[in-house]
């Protein structure tokens, strides 16, 4: 005679929820107290305050601060071929601070003054020549917040259209069109190497299957 299975065998588990936050660390949390700031350099893009600070803890130290005016990066993306699988616009060039050549979404630096959305429009058109109907804020982020207070906020262009690059003259951009899957497979196999870059591509692909892209 067959042993008849249980209904609990047969119930169908529920995922468990996630956990909350849980407090891990008891040491004194909040803000340090500036009590000077000194400019010791200032170049044309960044400047690095000495900066004396009381710690929360009540310690006095000596914080190295890079102050930079933000950045935008961009990712641009063609669906008008293939939806499930869409042309993203990449560059490859040479970074001297590397000392390599780097695979990167395009991005630049928010001149004083300049609303972040016209510094991607701008930035896109110089490096790459490729406009956009659509914008969409995706992410903002502190690129390194241990010493650098530099904001980088990552836009998503689509409808995009193609045109002149306008690149400076220091910079020497190579322009590629790859499928995202293709550009993915270049991140999970250790080939993409800018931070800006695999932040871009992955949240815009989580965000792709979760289906929360208006």
């Amino acid at each position: 005679m067959k042993k008849s299975r249980s209904s609990a065998a047969s119930t169908p588990k529920r995922k468990p929820k996630p956990s909350s936050p849980k407090l891990v660390s008891s040491r004194k949390s909040g803000k340090s107290k500036l009590l000077s700031s000194k400019e010791v350099y200032k170049g044309k893009v960044f400047s690095v305050f000495r900066d004396e600070v009381i710690e929360p803890g009540g310690m006095k130290n000596v914080r190295e601060v890079i102050r930079h005016n933000g950045s935008v990066v961009i990712l641009a993306v063609d669906e008008s071929v293939n939806p499930a699988d869409p042309d993203v616009i990449l560059e490859r060039q040479y970074r001297h601070a590397t000392g390599q050549f780097l695979f990167e979404l395009p991005a630049g630096r928010v001149e004083p003054g300049e609303a972040t959305l016209a510094a991607a429009k701008r930035e896109m058109i110089e490096e790459t020549g490729y406009r956009a109907r659509r914008w969409t804020l995706l992410t903002k982020y502190f690129a390194s917040p241990g010493f650098l207070g530099e904001w980088m906020q990552i836009y998503l262009a689509r409808d995009i259209r193609g045109g002149d690059a306008q690149p400076e003259e220091d910079e020497q951009i190579e322009v590629i069109r790859m499928p995202l899957s293709q550009a993915l497979s270049l991140a999970s196999q250790s080939k993409i190497h800018d931070g800006k870059t695999l932040i871009g591509l992955m949240l815009y692909d989580r965000l792709r299957q979760q289906g929360l892209l208006k």
